[in-house]
This record gives C-alpha cells, sequence and structure tokens, in this order.
C-alpha cells in the first residue's frame, strides 16, 4: 500500500515536472528573446558611392513593427554607407532597438540634398533607442566653403537629430564633419550621451557639438569635442541637464543660450557643469541672451572644477547679444539670471578680462556666487568686469571680485 503509494507521488511529480520545465524555458526563451538585423540583407552595399538609405529604411520598419522585447541593427565595419536624409518615426511596438554601429554613415553633399533639408538623420517620436559605436561623417566641407565665399547658400542639416523622444543612449559614436549641429536632443527626456568624439574644424560655421533644448533630465559623460561653434549649447525649456567629463577645443565653450529671441520663453533650470577642460577656446563658461524683452529666466546653475588652458573669455555672463545690430538696438534683456554658482574655476585667460559680467540694466544678475577662482594673464593678474550684477565671493578669487 505504502509502495504503491509513492510510487503514484513520484509519477505525478515527473508528469508535472515533464509539463513545468519546457513552459518555463520557453518563458525564459521569450523574456529574453531578441532578434538581429543586417542591413547587408536588405541591399546596403557599403561602398560609400550606391544610396544604402533603402536598406535603412527597411531595416528601421521591420525593428519599429517587431514584438520582439529587443532588436538589434547591425551596421557591420569596414564599409562606407551613402545614406540621404532619413526620419525614423516611432512610436514603435517595442521599446528597445539598438544601432550596433561599426560601420560608416555618409551624407551626400549638400549641392544633392534639398535646400530646406533640416536633418540627416532624425528620429522621432521613439523610446528605448540607443545608437552604439560607428562614424557619421557629415561631409560639411563644400558647405563650409561655400558660407566663407559670401554667396547664398543653405543653412545646413544637423547630423543627428532626437526629437519628442524617451530614453535615448548614444555611446562611443564619433561624429565628423557636420554641416550643421552634430547632435541635437530637443523635446525630449532622459537621454544619455557618453563616450562620444565630436571634431570639426575650428573654422567650421554653425557646427555646435551637442544642442540640448526643452528637453528634461539629460547626462553627458565623457565626451572629446573639437569644432567650430559651440561645444555644447543649451536652449530654451532645459531641466536637470548634467555635463561631466568633458573636453573642449577648438570651440566657442559651453554656452547657455543664446536666450531671450523670442518674448515668451520656456527657461532654463538645475544645469551642472563639472571637470571640464577649456583649450584655446573663444569662450569657457558662457550664458548669452539677446538685448530685448522677454519672460525667459537662467537658474539654478553650477559650473564647478572647471580648468581654462588660454580661452579668451573664460567666464562671461553677456545679456547685451545684439547680431548685426538688428532688432536689439537700445533695448535691454528681460532674461532673469539668478542662482549661478562658480567654484574651482582654474588656469589662464588669453585676454585680460577673464570673467565679465555684463548683465541687464532693467533685470539684473543676481545671486552669483564665486568660490575659489584662479585665473591668470600671461603669468600676470587677470581683471574683471562686473554691470548690473549681485553675488558674493568667497575663497581665494583671482581676478579680484567685483561682484
Amino acid at each position: 500500500m505504502v509502495r504503491a503509494l509513492i510510487t503514484m507521488i513520484t509519477t505525478s511529480l515527473l508528469l508535472l515536472h515533464a509539463f513545468f520545465i519546457p513552459f518555463l524555458l520557453l518563458s525564459s526563451s521569450l523574456i529574453n528573446a531578441s532578434s538581429t538585423i543586417n542591413i547587408i540583407d536588405h541591399g546596403a552595399i557599403g561602398d560609400g558611392k550606391k544610396d544604402d538609405s533603402q536598406a535603412f529604411v527597411a531595416a528601421w520598419n521591420i525593428a519599429c513593427k517587431s514584438s520582439e522585447p529587443t532588436t538589434t541593427i547591425y551596421v557591420p565595419s569596414q564599409k562606407r554607407f551613402l545614406i540621404s536624409p532619413i526620419s525614423f518615426q516611432g512610436p514603435c511596438n517595442n521599446s528597445k532597438i539598438t544601432f550596433q554601429m561599426e560601420g560608416t554613415l555618409v551624407a551626400p553633399d549638400y549641392k544633392k540634398m534639398s535646400t530646406s533639408t533640416n536633418y540627416w538623420l532624425m528620429f522621432n517620436g521613439v523610446q528605448g533607442v540607443s545608437i552604439i559605436g560607428g562614424y557619421l561623417d557629415g561631409q560639411g566641407t563644400s558647405l563650409w566653403a561655400c558660407k566663407a565665399s559670401g554667396t547664398n547658400c543653405p543653412t545646413g542639416a544637423v547630423s543627428l537629430a532626437f526629437y519628442s523622444s524617451k530614453d535615448i543612449l548614444i555611446q562611443n559614436l564619433r561624429s565628423m564633419n557636420a554641416k550643421l549641429f552634430h547632435i541635437l536632443v530637443h523635446s525630449s527626456q532622459d537621454t544619455v550621451i557618453q563616450g562620444v568624439r565630436i571634431d570639426a574644424p575650428g573654422n567650421s560655421p554653425n557646427t555646435d557639438g551637442i544642442h540640448v533644448q526643452n528637453s528634461v533630465n539629460v547626462r553627458v559623460f565623457n565626451v572629446g569635442i573639437r569644432t567650430g561653434d559651440d561645444c555644447i549649447s543649451i536652449g530654451p525649456g532645459t531641466r536637470y541637464l548634467l555635463i561631466q567629463n568633458v573636453t573642449c577645443g577648438p570651440g566657442h565653450g559651453i554656452s547657455i543660450g543664446s536666450l531671450g529671441k523670442a518674448s515668451k520663453e520656456k527657461g532654463v533650470q538645475n544645469v551642472v557643469v563639472k571637470n571640464v577642460v577649456f583649450s584655446g577656446t573663444q569662450n569657457g563658461l558662457r550664458i548669452k541672451t539677446w538685448a530685448r524683452p522677454s519672460d525667459g529666466f537662467v537658474t539654478g546653475v553650477v559650473f564647478k572644477q572647471i580648468v581654462m588652458k588660454n580661452v579668451q573669455n573664460p567666464i562671461i555672463i553677456d545679456q547685451n547679444y545684439c547680431p548685426h545690430k538688428t532688432s536689439c538696438p537700445n533695448q535691454n534683456s528681460g532674461i532673469q539670471i539668478s542662482g549661478v554658482t562658480y567654484t574651482n574655476i582654474v588656469g589662464t585667460s588669453a585676454t585680460q578680462v577673464a570673467m565679465k559680467f555684463d548683465c541687464s540694466k532693467t533685470t539684473p544678475c543676481k545671486q552669483i556666487s564665486l568660490e575659489s577662482i584662479k585665473l591668470t594673464y600671461k603669468d600676470q593678474t587677470a581683471k574683471s568686469f562686473c554691470k548690473n550684477v549681485h553675488g558674493t565671493a568667497d575663497g581665494v578669487a583671482s581676478p579680484h571680485s567685483c561682484v
């Protein structure tokens, strides 16, 4: 009787084991399911001459419609893929699409692009997209030459743009010779840019390295930028931005602004910039606003642990920006700048005025805090300039604070 009962229990356990283990294995495989799409399998050649755009569009459409939890679009090495402007549209069925980039994407010459084209590679309304590795060659040289000649030239196209997107990762990418900005993050949230290298000549016009605007929780880590405009530019509506471990030069520095071009404009707040080295740049830490009325603001900004190497304007707030003296002469900026802290800023200035606060007469800068500033000019004491600014200075202050 006992032996029969044991036999029955053992048989039942074996049946349960036979039923559940395949089920668990199936469940595990579903959880870990992923697929890889090689663009070569969709007609890409990669000789730098044939337009491979449609292979990328086909790969994106498959990945975006896929029900797999993760999908990888693979771009193989040692190939150059000529790509016309593409808009990668979301939303997608899954929330994790990775471009595993080992090859180079090449933009067409500007003469072969529509003059109304604003973006080369644009992602709109996507979530969970990662771009890992690879190279982007914006082929901007001929457009820069056109602009230098003074003839009527198109503005150019941003190399890589994200609009209205979420949970974005750009990692270990190298962007070269953009026609306009290299990387743009606009109206997006939760974006990480890390290990990126950006290269363009110091005289290449409007080639901002990274531009962030109207976006929340963007983090920029371990990035090297050499370009002809701002290394990183920060536009209206930017909140909770962290910039850390960045080298900049040549370039125009890290700029908040220009702000106040529109009379109604979102503010910039909660920005931290730390552990940055500027080498031979036009500016270091800059806040720039148009000299005309606006309801925008800048607040909660921290600049700390910064090294300047022969920088023309290491620390500057300019609220009298008025290019070409149009639409702004004899007016004052309405942008309220407050709660800005400068801590542990050291190095050398290429001009005698190493610290300049040229603030608005009607909306003065306030709560500007300086601590442990040590900037020299040709082994001499540098100078500071203050206009319509209020704040405090603590610790070492060289140049002598005029705040």
